[in-house]
């Protein structure tokens, strides 16, 4: 083999060695880069999988105190109802008081909203007419026996209600109407209503 042979042996050794390291160099970063990809890939799921794990959580969460607050709110306008029922049941037992339980209660308010003993009492038409009277003389002998003074009179007016009375003096009125005091029993007595029906 002659010199040039040689040479060109040698170039044509050294190209396949520079060509087989680049190649294989070339394979390495490739495989680097895939490695890198592939972790960059598996980081980016798994980064992914907890953002979703979390909002699925904190989604949960949002829809559980949702909940909670709905049922908090149903069972608060149930128990709102029941004790609105109560206290309808009461004000239907008070009208429809008849005869002398009808006058007993007229007579017990009046004698509670009596301060002088002089106010005349104001009742409904049809109350006027049917127990008015009775109800005078009964609160009078009642404050009487009371050691009170017991000057109680029939107002020649009539009121615009329904059940109960008024007991006025000049311009001043107790209102003891069925509708006036069951309205106040409904402000004062809600809350204990409420614990003795669900405490």
């Amino acid at each position: 083999m002659n010199g040039i042979d040689k040479i060109t042996a040698r170039i044509e050794n050294d190209a396949v060695a520079d060509a087989a390291r680049i190649a294989q160099q070339t394979h390495d970063e490739c495989e680097a880069i895939r490695a890198e990809g592939e972790k960059k890939a598996q980081d980016s799921y798994w980064e992914k999988f907890r953002q979703g794990v979390a909002a699925a959580e904190d989604r949960v969460q949002r829809l559980a105190k949702t909940a909670d607050m709905e049922a908090r709110k149903s069972v608060l306008s149930f128990k709102q109802s029941i004790v609105a029922e109560a206290f309808d049941k009461a004000e239907a037992k008070l009208n429809g008081l008849e005869g002398e339980a009808y006058v007993s209660f007229l007579t017990a308010l009046a004698q509670k909203a009596a301060v002088t003993g002089t106010e005349e009492l104001v009742f409904s038409a049809a109350d006027r007419k049917t127990v008015g009277k009775k109800v005078v003389d009964r609160t009078n002998a009642a404050l009487k026996a009371a050691g009170r003074t017991g000057k109680l009179t029939l107002s020649d007016a009539e009121g615009d209600f329904g059940r109960g009375l008024i007991c006025r003096q000049g311009s001043v009125s107790v209102n003891c109407t069925v509708e006036a005091l069951m309205a106040q029993a409904r402000e004062d007595m809600a809350s204990d209503v409420a614990a003795e029906l669900f405490g």
